[in-house]
């Protein structure tokens, strides 16, 4: 793997696995990085040509005047994809960055060959009996303009870098201790420069709220699934706490065209608790897209 840096408009920083054939780009979510895929991309790396990025204030990318907003991340993913990784790519997207892969499928398909959604941060169905999940309400309150900047700010003091890795670890994942130990060290290393960051504060309130906006707007935001041309996989572990299994089902409601896999005892992040389950799914998946190109 080397670490690289492009300019797109504005700084950004991303991590080439090399790999030979088409390409595909990594694209993490809210308050993550290009670490989030060590575990997986080098297997890809056997039959594509990978690259992950690390969004704007995220990782290593700075925010450099850039608000952190899904429309400039969708314009950097945009401009990554034609400048360095070339079209058209596989886009695997976690959480937020499976949001920013909709609408760059919508808006871009030429850009695109292929969709794959884990666990994406789509609008959540919910009424009198299904509420949103505890943990997306414990997210909540980080949306509100003041206190959220307040709360980081509170939560940097209070906690030490490591906690607050392990704190996210536990939000992600139904359990944690699934994951492989070297992932774990690499994403505790690559938070402390990070730890009690204004900009970084600022990038991730940005993006949630940006998100947030997304979210609500529900006609527009299935407007834009339904615009999508490429072949999609959605994968879920229907443990998740932040998307419920509900909120992919009715994404599959919208586009029944779409395959869905769901890992019954993963959260969050099935990438990192299983990646060796998340590779031979995503392979088996595109195995069989290329089949049908033939």
């Amino acid at each position: 793997m080397r670490e690289l840096d492009a300019d797109l408009g504005g700084p950004v920083h991303y991590a080439d696995f090399g790999g030979a054939g088409s390409p595909l780009v990594f694209v993490h979510g809210l308050s993550g990085s290009r670490l989030n895929w060590l575990a997986v991309a080098p297997r890809l790396a056997e039959t594509h040509r990978v690259f992950a990025i690390d969004l704007i204030g995220h990782g290593k990318t700075p925010l450099a005047g850039r608000p952190a907003t899904l429309a400039n991340h969708r314009r950097l993913l945009d401009a990554f994809i034609e400048r360095v990784a070339g079209a058209p790519a596989v886009l695997v997207g976690n959480s937020t960055g499976g949001h920013l892969s909709i609408l760059e499928g919508a808006l871009r398909p030429a850009s695109v060959a292929a969709l794959v959604l884990v666990d994406p941060a789509v609008p959540i169905p919910f009424g009198r009996v299904a509420l949103p999940p505890p943990a997306a309400l414990a997210v909540a309150p980080l949306l509100v303009r003041g206190l959220g900047e307040a709360l980081l700010r509170a939560g940097a003091r209070r906690l030490t870098s490591e906690q607050q890795v392990y704190r996210t670890l536990k939000m992600v994942s139904p359990d944690y201790s699934r994951m492989p130990e070297e992932l774990i060290q690499a994403h505790l290393e690559g938070h402390r420069p990070r730890h009690g960051s204004e900009e970084a504060n600022r990038a991730i309130l940005q993006t949630g709220r940006s998100l947030l906006v997304g979210n609500l707007r529900r006609r527009r935001f299935y407007e834009m699934v339904r615009r999508v041309q490429a072949p999609t996989l959605v994968v879920q572990g229907a443990k998740d706490r932040l998307v419920p299994l509900r909120a992919v089902q009715k994404l599959i409601e919208v586009r029944p065209d779409w395959q869905l896999h769901v890992f019954p005892e993963l959260g969050h992040v099935p990438m990192m608790e299983d990646p060796e389950g998340f590779v031979e799914v995503v392979e088996r998946w595109l195995e069989g897209l290329g089949r049908k190109a033939a």
